[in-house]
């Protein structure tokens, strides 16, 4: 037996050195991946951790010690209605009009406290692809027969890939929700009332936040994007009286923390310092403060190192692979170009594989497909890459593997392929 693993040892040791001393260093391709790799991480730090990630993360960490495992149970466990559970997740996820990777510790928030495989698949399908702004645009931009179509099949494929989960999955999730232990924490005080308001509230914050550039100056979405930081402002103020009368929280680090930020605001006018400075006051006020928000903070660190980590590691290979929008990593565009062309099932199934492990950002997902529209590809690998793209990428997949385990997870990337490349086929053989 010793023998045995002493030999893997040095077939690894092996291969590791073969892989570094053939490393193509100085090819220019290569170099540019490299490159690409990390443009794309520095990027994704600046743009989606301090903003996206992190808030998404408190509320995670609120999900596991604030709300009960009777009430998911009840509206999204897999014995619960279906039409009641199935509804809920797919309108709440399509509510938050996040990314594939911001979704993860909401859809591992109410995955650990006892949703069903079922319904916790539809939030995670629903969060990043039943997108209103990003349904919009591409409707504006793409034609208003794809902007439909993405809507219609998007709210339907969150809720079959919903229930074909649970179906694959029945028993394996009954044996977990069975095994599944109530952490225990300080009891909740609070009314049903005051729970919902300081979630909408941490929910406000996380999609004000991160509310897009909608592209038209006539309507409400463009006023809600010219006037996010000031909403998000907003939110904050409430949820910072909500943590002092509510939670009991040390008035005194809530306030000395909003002048910090009002002083950085004036002083330097970068909203970034400003949300980071308040972000480090939130986090004294939980630290100091009871032992339920104590709880908070830790489990909120718990879903940090379980997932940060892995989406990194995502970003660099996805970048290295396929680059960013606008620029091409180890794998040449042409490529890509040429196997999106038509409207064949082929093409319609790499859209389809491409969309699954390549990064979208909220929207940008649009302006991508825009251009590989002008470039030949058909409106049916259109339609999949747009099923497919904002709701999965290689950094989400590395995390949902952590979550669900790798026969799971390789049944929900499978079963998102095929129903995208199966409409997209459909569809393009119509339009």
């Amino acid at each position: 037996m010793r023998v045995n693993k002493e030999i893997q040892t040095l077939l690894l040791f092996i291969l590791i050195f073969i892989l570094f001393y053939f490393l193509p260093v100085g090819y220019s391709k290569f170099d540019k991946a490299v490159f690409e790799a990390f443009e794309l991480t520095k990027w994704y730090a600046r743009e989606h951790v301090l903003f996206c990630l992190i808030p998404a993360f408190f509320i995670a960490g609120a999900i596991s010690v604030f709300v009960k495992q009777e009430s998911v149970l009840r509206y999204l466990g897999s014995g619960s209605n279906k039409i009641l559970s199935y509804g809920v997740a797919s309108i709440s996820g399509a509510i938050l009009a996040v990314c594939s990777c911001t979704v993860l510790p909401l859809f591992a928030g109410i995955y650990n406290q006892g949703a069903g495989i079922g319904p916790a698949s539809t939030f995670l399908y629903s969060g990043p692809a039943i997108n209103v702004l990003a349904i919009i645009l591409s409707a504006k931009i793409l034609g208003l027969d794809i902007g439909f179509a993405r809507a219609i099949f998007a709210i339907l494929f969150s809720i079959i890939i919903g229930l074909l989960m649970q179906y694959f999955f029945s028993k394996s999730d009954t044996e977990r929700l069975n095994n599944i232990v109530s952490p225990k924490g300080a009891k909740n005080h609070r009314k049903l009332w005051q729970d919902i308001v300081y979630f909408v509230t941490m929910v406000a914050i996380l999609v004000f936040a991160n509310w897009g550039n909608p592209s038209s100056e006539d309507n409400v979405l463009y006023w809600i994007f010219i006037n996010k930081w000031i909403l998000t402002t907003f939110f904050s103020i409430i949820l910072a009286l909500i943590l002092i009368f509510w939670f009991k929280a040390k008035w005194q680090i809530i306030i000395l923390s909003s002048l910090l930020v009002l002083s950085v605001e004036i002083l330097f006018a970068n909203v970034t310092l400003s949300f980071l400075v308040g972000l480090i006051g939130f986090i004294f006020s939980l630290l100091w403060g009871s032992e339920e928000l104590k709880d908070w903070l830790w489990s909120t660190w718990e879903f940090s190192k379980q997932i940060l980590p892995l989406l990194f590691v995502g970003v660099l290979l996805s970048g290295f692979a396929l680059g960013r929008p606008g620029s091409e990593g180890i794998i040449p565009s042409e490529w890509v170009s040429m196997l999106l062309g038509g409207n064949s099932l082929l093409a319609n199934f790499f859209a389809s594989v491409i969309g699954t492990f390549m990064y979208f950002a909220t929207l940008t997902e649009v302006p991508i497909v825009q251009g590989l529209l002008g470039s030949g590809m058909g409106k049916g690998p259109a339609l999949a890459l747009l099923l497919s793209g904002p709701a999965l990428s290689l950094p989400s997949i590395l995390v949902i593997n952590r979550i669900l385990g790798f026969k799971k997870t390789l049944v929900f990337v499978v079963l998102v392929i095929i129903f995208s490349t199966l409409i997209g086929f459909v569809f393009g053989s119509f339009f």
